[in-house]
């Protein structure tokens, strides 16, 4: 169980693990953040969010996991009481996807009264929703990819009107879950008579299914951002994802983010001061469009000068060769103190309505 401990130190909890396709990339984040989490500062616990959403105590470390392989919550551990959860002074909810950085865990830690790390509810909602994001970024005048949403009600009853509207984005297009995040279930469709099965394979991650034109050509460019003390957001330089040619892939899938090492971010990116001045500008707008709090990362297609934003994500990789601490450590702000800034930052948040 989780112990009270000396006033002195405030008591963080870690969140990880979880129900989404993302389990383990969110016990490697975790693992990662634990082991740097000053013990002279703060008393640190941690929680496991099993596969099947049992919340257990396990301290993340995995050394001896073999290479390629993503660790994962022990499910053989007793589950724990939720009063340890609500006696936290702050929580890191480093969980990925549904089930927890889709407000559902912020929710939790609201009703609590308990401190948290990062997007509140509302934001973390819309931020896993791609579609809802889409509207408040198009409200906003951000640029994007024209795209088609397909609610779980329209397939395939509605099949027909679904394939027609899909058609008028051009080929290829990308079909991706709605509210899931690190490729999972995306899938590239450069002919129209793989649409149906590319749509059947999102859905089995998400009823809802997501749509969109493919940014044929573009580079992959992204940029972090977090709040300063007083709130105000902050851009971090801009960082380009790569992946080999002789890779196989055809495009950033789960495999190329997390696998195989067949990607490679590049920090800073290559890119004229004016574009990386546009790309760090709509970044903070796209924060803020959607009432961001502590920190995201957001992505964007660049093809010459052509720049679209592409996604927000609430609570990106943190692990130390993820993009969003790498942007960090290019702009001054090593991965200690930027786990350091996030915990500071939360615990001096009121908590309510804000």
């Amino acid at each position: 169980m989780i112990t009270q401990s000396s006033p002195a130190r405030p008591r963080v909890l870690l969140v990880y693990g979880g129900r989404s396709s993302e389990h383990g990339v969110s016990c490697a984040t975790a693992s990662e953040v634990s082991a740097v989490i000053d013990r002279d500062v703060y008393d640190v616990r941690a929680v496991g969010v099993t596969r099947d959403g049992r919340w257990v105590e396990q301290l993340p470390h995995w050394p001896d996991l073999p290479a390629g392989r993503l660790p994962e919550v022990d499910d053989s551990l007793p589950t724990m009481a939720w009063e340890s959860v609500a006696e936290s002074d702050v929580v890191f909810p480093l969980l990925h996807g549904p089930w927890g950085e889709d407000g559902t865990l912020q929710g939790l830690l609201e009703m609590a009264d308990v401190r948290y790390v990062g997007a509140g509810v509302l934001a973390s909602a819309v931020g896993m929703d791609k579609p809802f994001a889409k509207a408040l970024f198009a409200a906003g005048g951000l640029p994007q990819v024209p795209h088609v949403t397909v609610e779980g009600s329209a397939w395939p009853s509605d099949r027909d009107r679904v394939e027609a509207r899909s058609r008028a984005l051009g080929l290829p297009v990308f079909v991706k879950p709605a509210r899931a995040g690190s490729s999972s279930g995306v899938v590239k469709v450069d002919d129209w008579d793989d649409l149906a099965a590319a749509i059947e394979q999102a859905r089995e991650f998400d009823p809802k299914v997501l749509i969109e034109a493919g940014a044929v050509g573009a580079r992959e460019v992204e940029c972090g951002v977090i709040q300063g003390p007083d709130g105000t957001p902050i851009a971090s330089v801009v960082g380009e994802v790569v992946v080999a040619d002789s890779s196989g892939h055809t495009f950033y899938d789960f495999e190329a983010k997390y696998l195989d090492g067949t990607s490679t971010n590049m920090v800073p990116a290559d890119l004229p001061v004016t574009v990386s001045e546009r790309i760090r500008t709509y970044a903070v707008q796209a924060f803020e469009a959607i009432g961001a709090e502590g920190l995201a990362r957001v992505d964007f297609f660049l093809r010459g000068d052509d720049l679209v934003l592409n996604e927000i994500n609430t609570m990106p990789g943190f692990t130390t060769s993820s993009m969003f601490p790498l942007l960090w450590e290019a702009s001054g702000i090593g991965y200690a103190e930027l786990v350091d800034r996030l915990l500071r930052l939360a615990l001096a948040r009121k908590t309510g309505l804000r």
